[in-house]
């Protein structure tokens, strides 16, 4: 019994390690402060605090989003983040797509985001009903 253990635990480590070869390289690209979205230093500093990890390009990587297979867990988050709407770059979207991603942050600020297992890694980022409530207000959605 203690030889498949130790079997087990060598396999295991060896896949561990092996799987480290495999790394996803999170890039966070040139900002410019002139494409950066414009809000009420209130709602910024929300932005900031809880959104910016993942939709911006101002990602602030914690050391295990090198530890394969965390790190492809975390590159996907950012991916899906920033392609739902990057607060980098708001002003190169047009009036249109910033309508609808205002009206996508209306609906999304009260039941998916921050996701759950951001907050457990960063709570700091949870955000208050004060939070949400004036992220709304911000976005000048009426409800839907």
């Amino acid at each position: 019994m203690k030889t498949v253990l130790k079997n087990i635990f060598i396999y295991t480590f060896g896949f561990f390690i092996l799987i480290q070869v495999f790394q996803v390289d999170i890039k966070n690209s040139p900002t410019n402060p002139e494409q950066e979205i414009k809000a009420p230093k209130e709602v910024m500093a929300i932005f900031k605090r809880a959104c910016y990890d993942c939709h911006s390009n101002s990602a602030v990587l914690p050391w295990y989003s090198k530890v394969a297979p965390i790190s492809w867990t975390i590159s996907r988050h950012i991916n899906i983040g920033r392609k739902w709407v990057n607060f980098s770059i708001w002003e190169t979207y047009t009036p249109q797509q910033k309508d609808k991603k205002l009206e996508e942050i209306y609906k999304a600020i009260y039941h998916a985001m921050p996701v759950k297992s951001y907050i457990s890694q960063h709570p700091e980022a949870k955000l208050t009903k004060q939070d949400r409530d004036l992220i709304r207000a911000w976005t000048g959605k009426a409800p839907f």
